[in-house]
């Protein structure tokens, strides 16, 4: 697994969506597909990018298959994007005292 894998498996609505789904517990892939309009073998798809990606795993149990989230690649992109807060965190005060000087009379 890749940083590119990571970032590449995030780029896409649907997996960042399945992983807060996941983020709330485990759920099995027909419980996942449910939240969605797409068919099975497509959230599946979307599945298996992620457990590409070693941001899901999953495990047999019994007949059904569980998926949980694996948060460790989701620190390598938190660690990734740490230096450009700086950068939003600055925009954002900017934006604030602009906001501020505008409502004092």
């Amino acid at each position: 697994m890749s940083d590119d894998d990571v970032f590449l498996a995030l780029a896409n609505p649907v997996r960042r969506r399945l992983l807060q789904l996941l983020d709330q517990g485990p759920r099995t892939a027909g419980d996942l597909a449910d939240q969605f309009d797409l068919s099975r073998p497509a959230v599946a798809e979307h599945l298996q990018i992620l457990r590409r990606a070693a941001l899901v795993r999953d495990e047999a149990v019994g007949r059904q298959r569980l998926y949980h989230l694996t948060a460790e690649p989701l620190a390598q992109v938190s660690g990734w994007l740490h230096p450009f807060e700086r950068f939003w965190r600055d925009r954002l005060r900017a934006i604030a005292d602009i906001t501020e000087t505008e409502e004092d009379p």
